[in-house]
């Protein structure tokens, strides 16, 4: 059975603001986890359908990597999925409201191996929650200063 962790933020910004948060690689790693790297796969980086990208857990030797494909795209929503120590997807969905954009994140994933499915939810389950808590904060911040 998947795992589910959603997330979501208010954020004082149209969507379109906040979806090039999301789009732009270089907004992009203003808001994200210092120790993820994103890469796209191929030349030019790209959140159009069927565009590859990696990332990359900046961790000493291992450095285990998320491959990743956009399997959904319309305005205001991207979602892409991987294959990998994780399978699932992970869903960006800006929703305008009255004061602005409201910014759900949906990290859905099974984790296939019984080892490492163990050692997540033992000692990583809580810090990737608490993760996604602060990249969207970050996010925020990055979207209203655009």
């Amino acid at each position: 059975m998947p795992q589910i962790l959603e997330q979501s933020i208010q954020i004082n910004a149209t969507a379109s603001t906040v979806e090039r948060c999301i789009t732009d690689l270089t907004l992009m790693h203003r808001w994200l986890n210092p120790v993820l790297r994103c890469e796209p796969v191929g030349e030019t980086w790209s959140t159009d359908i069927g565009s590859k990208s990696r990332f990359i857990i900046q961790i000493p030797l291992l450095q285990p990597t998320l491959n990743t494909v956009v399997a959904e795209r319309q305005p205001g929503l991207v979602v892409w999925t991987f294959q990998g120590f994780f399978q699932g997807s992970d869903r960006w969905e800006c929703q305008p409201i009255e004061q602005g954009t409201q910014l759900i994140n949906r990290f859905e994933f099974d984790i296939p191996n019984p080892i490492v499915s163990w050692g997540f939810n033992t000692f990583a389950a809580a810090w990737t929650k608490q993760d996604m808590q602060a990249q969207l904060r970050r996010l925020k911040r990055v979207a209203e200063s655009q």
